[in-house]
């Protein structure tokens, strides 16, 4: 699945960078590097590369884009039991990101009236890790997932000088479920898991990935809401 999933984000790669040179080639290439922060279900950052123009044949403008978010991971007891054992003991401490990779199609239109505004929307792909660590109980584990989904918004391009815009972007994206993987345990959307651990308060059923996935907060809904430039290359 891990093998897929990079081959089909290699190939997404690989047809932005192709169109990117073809654009270059017939002498029709305008470039722009970006780079924004703000909110992103948490603090975020994004850098990006948008081709203008490509063709005249295209209704929309290409973007690149890589993103690293610091997330709340999830409930750090619940982690504990869900991937580890029972115990108690030991001061938890918890951090999380995510690091994000998109593709965008950015259609041109008139948004509340503002002019250089734009529809975005796209593929996305994300690499979760939440790292849980319990001071004086001698455990310190990562839960990591990657997932593909999609996302959507609008942004305004406000001209500072002839090659500085300062952009607002708002918008969300959605990942679909991913498989949760910590220690020597994993959890999947169909419940094909790994060395799952039982619910003591409950007749030692085993956890399902129902309760991994509410314990451990992976991208799913990711709301934002950032700020940042655009420098014409």
């Amino acid at each position: 699945m891990k093998t897929t999933k990079l081959s089909v984000l290699s190939t997404i790669l690989l047809m932005g960078i192709g169109s990117i040179l073809y654009g270059q080639e017939n002498g029709t290439s305008k470039f722009a590097a970006g780079l924004r922060a703000g909110y992103n279900r948490g603090y975020g950052m994004q850098a990006n590369l948008t081709l203008h123009n490509a063709t005249n044949d295209l209704p929309f403008e290409l973007r690149l884009g890589l993103g690293y978010t610091f997330l709340n991971p999830g409930k750090a007891m619940d982690a504990r039991r869900i991937f580890i054992n029972n115990a108690t003991n030991g001061e938890p401490e918890k951090k999380g990101r995510s690091i994000d990779y998109r593709l965008d199609f950015l259609f041109a239109k008139s948004i509340f009236g503002l002019p250089n505004s734009y529809l975005v929307l796209g593929p996305r792909g994300s690499s979760f890790k939440g790292n849980f660590k319990y001071i004086g109980g001698n455990e310190d584990f990562d839960i990591t997932s990657t997932q593909w989904g999609v996302g959507g918004g609008i942004e305004s391009h406000f001209k500072m000088n002839e090659k500085l815009n300062l952009v607002i972007a708002l918008g969300f994206d959605f990942y679909l479920p991913g498989t949760l993987y910590g220690h020597d345990t994993s959890y999947s959307p169909d419940n094909d898991n790994v060395n799952s651990r039982n619910v003591n308060e409950n007749n030692d059923e085993p956890f399902t990935y129902k309760d991994a996935d509410k314990a451990i907060y992976q991208p799913r809904f990711m709301p934002f809401a950032m700020i940042g430039l655009n420098f014409g290359l």
